[in-house]
């Protein structure tokens, strides 16, 4: 795998989605910064709309094509991240989400509880000296009280306790792969068996103790991310032929 001659200039790939249009690497940019929503991204529609144009261009320029790929697997990682459930209570700044105007609507709405408190702490101190009676009908009145529980059988007591006492439902998540291997440990693997290797080395030795097709993927895509830093090199001979990592440092 190599880059070929009279590359496309880096940057020339736009997108128009309902949230955004324009240039796909200042919208890489916005979602990394927090300023765009990632779920609001269709990854699958950005990918298909950049191979036709790559099909359009001239000629396939390998630094924008690894730099995409990186780019949409950190998409991909941010989105399935955003989808899984969160087990920590959200910040001040998760809540507001950086954005002025909720930071505004929040301080209005702190503002109005503190009026609420002032006028409650007023209510309790004004109501203070007031006690409720606490005697009620004596003994010979107590045969004109109704049971409440003079229709209740043990058949719908058992019924009331089985609702309260049933467990929460459980979230069904097996639709949704769950993250096992991420780019940047498939880095750290690459980078140590690299080390062992003690030079240039192919990708397939790269991948042999993959478990998994979706660690070989990731690895590719990390091996990808390795050349877009410039700390690798690859070469390829033939088309569909061995491919060769090799440290640049």
């Amino acid at each position: 795998m190599s880059g070929g001659t009279g590359a496309v200039p880096s940057g020339n790939f736009a997108v128009e989605l309902p949230v955004y249009t324009g240039p796909f690497r200042l919208l890489a940019e916005l979602i990394l910064e927090q300023k765009v929503d990632v779920c609001d991204v269709p990854v699958a529609v950005v990918t298909d709309r950049y191979l036709a144009y790559a099909k359009e261009a001239e000629s396939w320029d390998l630094e924008e094509a690894t730099w995409f790929l990186a780019i949409c697997a950190m998409l991909l990682e941010l989105k399935v991240g955003r989808l899984m459930p969160r087990h920590t209570e959200p910040d001040e700044e998760d809540l507001l989400g950086g954005s002025p105007d909720l930071a505004y609507a929040r301080s209005r709405e702190l503002a109005a509880f503190r009026k609420v408190a002032v006028e409650l702490a007023r209510r309790l101190e004004d109501e203070a000296s007031y006690f409720a009676r606490d005697v009620g009908p004596g003994p010979e009145f107590s045969h004109l009280y109704p049971d409440p529980l003079e229709k209740v059988l043990p058949p719908d007591i058992a019924r009331v306790a089985a609702q309260l006492l049933r467990p929460p439902p459980t979230l069904d998540l097996s639709h949704v792969t769950p993250i096992r291997y991420s780019v940047e440990d498939a880095m750290a693997a690459v980078s140590e068996r690299m080390a062992e290797a003690g030079g240039p080395t192919s990708f397939r030795e790269l991948v042999v103790d993959c478990p998994d097709r979706i660690h070989v993927v990731v690895r590719f895509l990390a091996i990808l991310e390795l050349y877009r830093e410039g700390k690798v090199e690859l070469q390829q001979g033939p088309t569909f032929g061995e491919i060769e990592v090799a440290w640049t440092m």
